[in-house]
């Protein structure tokens, strides 16, 4: 058989006590080091961040290697979506008001035009929401609201509140804000009667922003 295969009867024997060539040993040693970092990263590190973690275990490996070997070997990272929460919801019965802002960022004096916004922000112990109220003439925060729910009471109709007392209304009032459900809602706009001010809201497919 080795007359045959041009082989030299010594390296058959070494063959049979040694049927793993070196390279292809270092070669499997490296996939066991990449699948134990894979498997304590949860499945979640791409080759990127495996080849830094192997190189802070002395490992010195460049990324392409360990990307080759992880799609040799089929080692895939799990892409997870990112969680986007949504805190504007336009799909109601409510009235909806014009846009009279127009992206008119312009103000002559405090309580002449306020813009309003709703957004969360993500804690360890859960998702807190923030309901702020800006004045445009100083872009000063004249009132805002932090809450653990999107309900109108604890959002838009608190900051609100704390709006006009910290800046009464002396004049007409321009309010402007997206067609959220916390603007649109009885709740709020009960806020709004008997008070000089005029509800304005963005058009849906205008960018995020005011």
């Amino acid at each position: 058989m080795c007359k045959v295969l041009q082989v030299s009867t010594s390296g058959y024997y070494y063959w049979l006590k040694h049927p793993v060539g070196v390279r292809a040993g270092k070669e499997q040693e490296l996939v066991e080091q990449i699948k134990q970092v894979y498997e304590q990263s949860k499945r979640r590190y791409g080759s990127p961040r495996i080849a830094v973690e192997l190189k802070e275990q002395g490992v010195h490996v460049s990324r392409p290697r360990v990307a080759r070997l992880m799609q040799k070997h089929q080692v895939k990272s799990i892409i997870r979506k990112k969680y986007r929460m949504q805190t504007t919801d336009s799909s109601h019965a409510y009235t909806v008001a014009e846009n009279h802002l127009s992206r008119d960022f312009q103000a002559t004096g405090p309580a002449e035009k306020w813009v309003s916004d709703l957004t969360y922000i993500r804690t360890g112990e859960g998702w807190l929401y923030l309901t702020v109220v800006l004045d445009l003439a100083d872009r000063k925060v004249v009132g805002w609201a932090l809450s653990q729910t999107m309900e109108a009471e604890a959002t838009t109709v608190a900051a609100w509140q704390m709006a006009i007392r910290n800046r009464p209304l002396s004049h007409s009032l321009l309010f402007h804000s997206d067609r959220g459900v916390q603007y649109a809602c009885s709740a709020f706009r009960e806020q709004l009667e008997g008070v000089p001010v005029v509800q304005s809201m963005r058009y849906c497919f205008e960018s995020q922003g005011f």
